[in-house]
């Protein structure tokens, strides 16, 4: 395969310079790249259809002649127009095509045709509007449907696949080797490339697609391995002794065990001077992972070593500075808060004292990475919430220092499976204990004949002297049928809660204003806090005993539970209700699941199993390379497939030496090259 990725697509008869940069659009810049564009979905043009049988907004394929030849003629704005008719020997319809110069030739009375397309009605008469169309007995019944460009069709890209495959040599070298293949009931390459394309049945397609989902899954976990494989930096940062036991001396509470199994996993990996740190420790909402991170950077200081905590947020990063300077006051550690709301001669002091080594730990947001921060012995980086964060920012931090320790932490809860996928480069540890004291939140379900019977509810604990959250999934009001945190606050503050403090929080904000309103909340000037998601992360008002949750159904249980962790953070009882009017059997099943558990690990695999990995990959930020046609929620057991096969592999691959996996290594390095991954 490798040789028709250097054949540029312009070869391909056909395709001229124009229509190559369409293809360059899609990212097919070559033969073999157009080969592994796969199709996005199929139409089946086995199930004919009379016309008479046809209803207007379906779907349909019939067979038919034209009843009256293709006729051209221009309408309003120059555009083209070509109709006809058709007749299946019963009934009649019409056909219209726009702005398709090819049509009228390639349309003759004498054939028999099938199209295929949505039938409409106009004036009591069946039409259909640019349908795909082949004649009788031409190709197969199953034809592949490709993603598009402006100025590239389907069709086109079809017969493009389709000289590209007669390119293919008459013995490819597989990718796979011949006894994995036999192992994992896996067909050939050039068979499965064939079929993915052109099947003719649906097990062509459920063949071929396991096959390729497999192989990439292979290549993806084979990637992964490589990237742990390459040799990892040497930390200049020495660290000698463990000071945990001390650090514990300063708690006034006891660690979980697990707690404490991450400060021992992070406390081995710095005095290990074979390399750096690079581990995400993974615990639910209200785990304790700041406690580990207090841990972590105690020990680092004590070693003579500074240490630097980035947050997402100003407000959650002046939550960790408040956490950080409490513990440690009487230690003689200096603990300072850099954010981009400081003033310019506060910044200039903190900066100052950074660079000459009076600041043992900073707490900062992305202000940290400031090109005038610079620190004097940096030893270690925590970054909170990491799926906040890019890559880029996390290497810009860890750039400030001689390739310092780092601790990435996480409130999302990701099945490990997915976990080992996502932050393929760290180590990981979970937390997967509460400490104790910490409350469960009851949840509950209501729709909106329950509405004024919760807001009574929050009501009662306002009265006793606590607040709450009420999350909307809007800013504005734009048609969706979705509730706003502007018009319901308004609403509400009219209305049913006129005697109590009522504030508005969402991201198009300006950051003061969500800063003084949130610092208002912590404060408990604020009784109703109608907020969007972002309260999601981390902000820790224990007095806040209910959170309110419209539209829940537009929510992953993931983002839910993420919400819902921002009540039970204090001694008081505390509530979670979902409003969700949504009548589907899925939606309800998948709230009532959230009302069932606190437990986020169990949470976050029936998310993966319903919605997929979307609410754990974002937007991208995690730098892993794009699958083609691997689905890691659809497909985990293929995937538990790949990895064992990558085990059975691993001697043979990493032998470099042995040219028989030669091919899978080309495609691992083009696949991790994509994203920058450079990997021998």
């Amino acid at each position: 395969m490798a040789s028709l990725y250097e054949i540029p697509i312009e070869n391909i008869n056909g395709i001229g310079t124009k229509r190559g940069q369409l293809y360059r659009r899609l990212d097919i810049d070559t033969v073999g790249a157009l080969v592994r564009f796969y199709p996005r979905t199929y139409e089946d043009w086995s199930k004919i259809t009379l016309i008479s049988q046809t209803t207007p907004g379906e779907t349909f394929c019939i067979k038919a002649r034209l009843h009256t030849p293709a006729v051209e003629r221009r309408i309003a704005n120059g555009k083209l127009l070509v109709t006809a008719e058709l007749s299946d020997g019963y009934s009649f319809l019409k056909l219209a095509f726009f702005n398709n110069k090819y049509i009228k030739s390639m349309l003759r009375t004498t054939e028999e045709y099938l199209f295929y397309g949505k039938v409409t009605s106009s004036g009591g008469t069946k039409e259909m509007i640019n349908p795909t169309f082949a004649k009788v007995g031409e190709g197969n019944a199953i034809h592949p449907i490709y993603s598009q460009v402006a100025g590239l069709t389907t069709k086109q890209i079809e017969v493009s696949v389709k000289k590209a495959l007669t390119m293919l040599p008459s013995q490819i070298k597989d990718t796979i080797p011949k006894h994995i293949r036999e192992k994992y009931d896996l067909i050939g390459l050039k068979d499965a490339l064939t079929k993915i394309h052109f099947p003719e049945n649906a097990d062509d397609i459920s063949q071929a697609r396991r096959r390729l989902i497999f192989e990439e899954l292979l290549i993806l976990v084979l990637g992964l391995n490589s990237m742990k494989a390459l040799p990892s930096k040497k930390s200049l940062v020495g660290i000698e002794k463990d000071y945990t036991s001390e650090f514990l001396e300063l708690l006034p509470f006891k660690l979980t065990n697990a707690q404490l199994k991450a400060v021992k996993d992070c406390v081995n990996d710095m005095i290990d001077n074979s390399k750096a740190m690079n581990r995400l420790v993974q615990g639910d909402v209200g785990s304790g992972k700041t406690m580990v991170a207090a841990a972590v950077c105690y020990t680092c200081v004590k070693n003579g070593w500074q240490a630097a905590v980035m947050a997402p947020t100003e407000i959650l990063a002046q939550q960790h500075f408040q956490t950080f300077e409490g513990l440690f006051r009487d230690t003689g550690l200096r603990v300072a808060l850099l954010t981009g709301s400081m003033t310019l001669k506060q910044k200039r002091l903190v900066l100052a004292d950074l660079a000459d080594g009076n600041i043992d730990i900073i707490v900062g947001t992305h202000s940290l990475i400031s090109e005038n921060v610079a620190f004097n012995r940096l030893g270690v980086v925590v970054t909170d919430e990491q799926h906040r964060f890019g890559v880029r920012q996390r290497s810009d931090l860890l750039a400030k220092g001689q390739n310092p320790h780092l601790l990435v932490m996480s409130a999302t809860p990701i099945p490990r499976t997915l976990a080992l996928i996502i932050y393929g480069d760290l180590d990981i540890s979970v937390i997967d204990e509460l400490p104790p004291g910490r409350q469960s939140v009851d949840t509950f379900l209501i729709d909106d004949s329950k509405r004024i019977r919760a807001y009574n509810f929050l009501i009662k604990n306002i009265e006793s002297g606590r607040q709450c959250y009420i999350v909307c999934p809007a800013v504005e009001n734009n048609d969706t049928g979705l509730t706003a945190v502007e018009e319901y606050a308004q609403e509400i503050q009219r209305t049913v809660f006129g005697n109590y403090s009522v504030a508005v929080l969402h991201g198009k904000m300006r950051a003061a204003e969500k800063d003084d309103v949130m610092n208002r909340f912590v404060s408990g000037e604020i009784d109703i806090l109608v907020s969007t998601t972002v309260i999601e992360v981390g902000v820790n008002v224990p007095n806040s005993t209910i959170m309110m949750i419209e539209n829940a159904e537009r929510f992953g249980l993931s983002q839910l539970h993420q919400l819902r962790g921002r009540v039970g953070r204090g001694s008081d009882k505390s509530y979670c209700i979902l409003v969700s009017n949504a009548k589907g059997e899925e939606a309800r099943r998948r709230l009532k699941a959230l009302c069932c558990t606190n437990d986020g690990f169990k949470i976050a695999d029936e998310d993966l199993k319903m919605r997929g990995p979307g609410d754990f990959f974002g937007s991208r930020q995690h730098g892993l390379p794009e699958l083609k046609i691997a689905d890691l929620a659809e497909n985990v057991n293929i995937l538990h497939d790949a990895q064992s096969a990558a085990k059975e592999l691993k001697n043979d691959y990493f032998d470099y030496e042995n040219k028989d996996l030669g091919g899978l290594r080309a495609e691992v390095r083009m696949l991790f090259n994509n994203v920058g991954q450079q990997l021998n």
